[in-house]
């Protein structure tokens, strides 16, 4: 089988996912799994794909991630997952797509405003 390569973004982050048949070792810029993602909610998240597809443990996933932070940039390599799970097998679409694996994030952090702290928030009014 050859190498499955889709992109995920989320946020300002871009995630380079690379599928490939294995035993289910996933590697993030270079490092291990558990040392790039230290939270447990992260792993959890960006294995999910696999889970619903009943997946775990047959495919080894390579991702270049870069810009954003930890969460935007797990929500990246999700998206990769499932959209390099559906190049594979069209039969997993269905399941993916009921649990909105396959949609792209288009929220955005809202820029600063003149005139204000930050986007919404306003400075103190005072009276008098």
């Amino acid at each position: 089988m050859a190498d499955k390569i889709k992109v995920g973004r989320r946020k300002k982050s871009v995630a380079r996912v690379i599928l490939r048949s294995g035993s289910g070792k996933v590697t993030v810029n270079g490092r291990e799994f558990e040392n790039y993602f230290p939270l447990k909610y992260h792993r959890e998240d960006c294995l999910l794909p696999f889970k619903l597809t009943e997946t775990v443990g047959k495919y080894d996933v390579l991702a270049n991630v870069k810009g954003g932070g930890i969460s935007g940039q797990a929500e990246a390599v999700r998206l990769g997952i499932a959209r390099s799970l559906i190049e594979i097998n069209e039969d997993f679409r269905p399941a993916l797509k009921t649990q909105g694996l396959l949609t792209r994030d288009p929220r955005m952090v809202e820029r600063k405003k003149y005139g204000r702290p930050k986007a919404r928030k306003r400075f103190q009014f005072s009276k008098r």
